[in-house]
């Protein structure tokens, strides 16, 4: 038992090492250095120490020289990287301080403190800049949707480095976001026979939108303002809608039982009645069959509806794809009536009879009945395509 547990310390200590190699070798000197604190501040040991010590070093090298040529490079679109690297650095540098100065095994691990805030804030002051203009820009120049997103973008990033430096920058950032975003009508088109209620139309096609599309997207069932401009149009097709006549059928079934139907005496040979040893009469139970007549009435009545989801580009006016959609569903009621003795019925046949006909639902109301089912129907023609509306 000892020498098992020996041996999986082992292979765990130099899974544990084989994975903070190739953390090293990977370059990812950050997961290393956060690994190694993590162990130091709980149990200080030589190789965690080293490790710290030599992902720190690399890391910082790494960065230094990155900024360094992004200097040198003196491009203005660099300030954000350099700005982000001056961030690792200071990061890195309050990590490695909670654990020194420390010595280990003879080892001390010492680094001087190197104040980077007025790198952070020259270089955030640049980015922002820079994604202030060029967001302005491209805001100025858009020539479509992407270009406005792209801006919007811009100029959030300007905002957040800027901290509210441009007096005008969140009125921007609303205008490009109202221009990039794409508008998406959603109507009826209703080609059945069967006219149905503006508010029946308004129900199928009252779902939920979240995942139908991305943050750019926004859907409109109503128009909300007869100047508003749409960049799509979603025509839901209900080519027909079948609703059958109303179904009544009728099923018999014959209930028997036989009940006490009081008793016989025993006569002699004599027509005397006989008795028993104890000197009473004996006597002959007596049984009669009662019946009753179960009519159970099956009311039924279907609908079915088909069309189909036209996804249109407004701007030109294009049909950019067709999704046929589906669905159905039925009325169903039983009841039943007895004639007869219901003494005869079963438990549960007894229970039939307490229910009554019902009057039928109108056709419309069928369609209301369905659209629970049709509209996760229209819901998914237009999911299935969420891809053309961008």
């Amino acid at each position: 038992m000892k020498k098992t547990f020996t041996f999986l310390f082992v292979v765990l200590l130099m899974s544990a090492c084989g994975s903070t190699t190739k953390k090293l070798q990977q370059g990812n000197y950050d997961a290393v250095v956060n690994k190694s604190v993590k162990k130091l501040i709980r149990k200080p040991k030589a190789e965690d120490a080293a490790e710290m010590d030599r992902a720190y070093r690399l890391a910082n090298e790494r960065d230094l020289e990155r900024i360094k040529f992004l200097k040198a490079e003196d491009n203005p679109d660099n300030y954000d990287e350099i700005f982000n690297r001056y961030y690792m650095l200071k990061e890195r540098q309050r990590k490695v301080r909670t654990v020194t100065p420390m010595t280990v095994d003879g080892n001390t691990y010492s680094y001087g403190y190197v104040d980077y805030d007025a790198e952070i804030i020259a270089s955030k002051r640049k980015a922002a800049d820079f994604f202030y203009n060029n967001g302005k820009g491209l805001l100025e120049n858009a020539l479509q949707k992407g270009d406005y997103r792209d801006a919007y973008y811009q100029l959030v990033k300007a905002s957040e480095y800027s901290g509210g430096q441009f007096e005008n920058i969140d009125a921007l950032i609303y205008d490009a976001r109202m221009k990039g975003i794409s508008r998406v009508i959603v109507e009826i088109n209703n080609q059945a026979p069967l006219q149905l209620p503006p508010m029946v139309e308004e129900d199928l096609i009252s779902f939920d939108t979240r995942g139908l599309g991305n943050e750019w997207v926004e859907y409109h069932f109503k128009h909300v303002d007869e100047n508003a401009v749409y960049d799509y149009a979603v025509f839901v097709k209900l080519i027909s809608i079948m609703v059958s006549p109303d179904g009544v059928k009728n099923t018999d079934e014959l209930f028997k039982k036989n009940i006490s139907d009081g008793f016989d005496y025993v006569l002699d040979a004599n027509g005397n009645v006989m008795e028993d040893t104890a000197g009473n009469d004996i006597k002959i139970q007596k049984f009669k069959e009662i019946t009753c007549t179960l009519i159970e009435t099956r009311q039924f009545k279907s609908v079915e509806i088909r069309g189909e989801v036209e996804i249109l580009s407004m701007n030109p006016e294009r049909l950019i794809q067709k999704e046929p959609f589906g669905a159905s569903n039925q009325f169903e009621h039983f009841s039943a009536r007895s004639i007869g003795d219901e003494g005869a019925l079963t438990e549960e046949a007894f229970k039939m009879t307490q229910q009554e006909k019902i009057p039928f639902p109108t056709d419309v109301d069928m369609v209301l009945m369905c659209t629970e089912t049709i509209k996760p129907a229209i819901r998914n023609a237009i999911y299935t395509n969420r891809q053309f509306i961008k």
